[in-house]
């Protein structure tokens, strides 16, 4: 067995709700030798985001501290909505329209992952990677969940951390994950609600890049 310290990163972008689209990404994951990380947003305009929750908890369950999926903006807004703090809907008319309606086809209650997603962590990191759904840029508070230059809502410049940051957040509409050198990040949101594709990067534990794998957008999930 790989020591745990020794083992890769396999990070995906956001997913949002396009579960056969994931799900096909994930086939790409290996437990034995990669840990996985997921920078967040599994909710929210794909059709699909009840199964997007229930496949990220038995993941997490079935490989406790090996399967990690980070808090995105859209967890942050839903949780928002199912504790009764978005009184002008902001969450539904950003995505969690669809995501109540994959609740709703399924029979289930959305309030019933309250706790789920409340447990989710902001960000992930090694000695030399970063990992979280839009960055650390130049703000006194980027771990504060409601600001807007934080690690949920950021897309302006990222601080230089002495480490890669890996991200997602902002999509990349080319389908391709983008690397910035100065100060070193990638981007691995690749627009999957919008038609493009999922992506998840390979890195070794000191952040070179391994593989970066691009799924295409089933057309089933959108």
């Amino acid at each position: 067995m790989m020591r745990e310290s020794k083992k890769n990163l396999f990070v995906i972008g956001d997913v949002h709700g396009c579960w056969h689209t994931y799900t096909e990404l994930l086939s790409h994951w290996n437990p034995e030798s990669e840990r996985l990380i997921q920078v967040g947003d599994l909710v929210d305009r794909g059709r699909f985001s009840n199964w997007c929750l229930q496949k990220s908890k038995e993941l997490e369950e079935a490989f406790p501290g090996e399967a990690i999926f980070l808090k995105g903006n859209h967890e942050h807004m839903m949780i928002k909505y199912l504790i009764g703090e978005d009184q002008r809907d902001h969450w539904i008319i950003n995505g969690g329209r669809e995501t109540l309606s994959s609740f709703a086809d399924a029979g289930l209650e959305a309030h019933e992952w309250l706790e789920w997603l409340s447990g989710r962590e902001l960000f992930w990191q090694n000695d030399a990677v970063f990992v979280s759904h839009a960055g650390i840029s130049h703000t006194n508070d980027p771990f504060v969940e409601e600001n807007r230059h934080g690690v949920l809502w950021n897309r302006g410049a990222l601080k230089d951390l002495g480490k890669l940051q890996v991200i997602g957040h902002t999509p990349q509409m080319e389908g391709k994950a983008t690397f910035v050198g100065d100060p070193p990040s990638w981007n691995v949101d690749t627009g999957a609600f919008r038609g493009v594709c999922l992506t998840g990067i390979k890195l070794d534990v000191t952040g070179v890049l391994l593989e970066e794998i691009n799924i295409a957008t089933d057309s089933r999930d959108i």
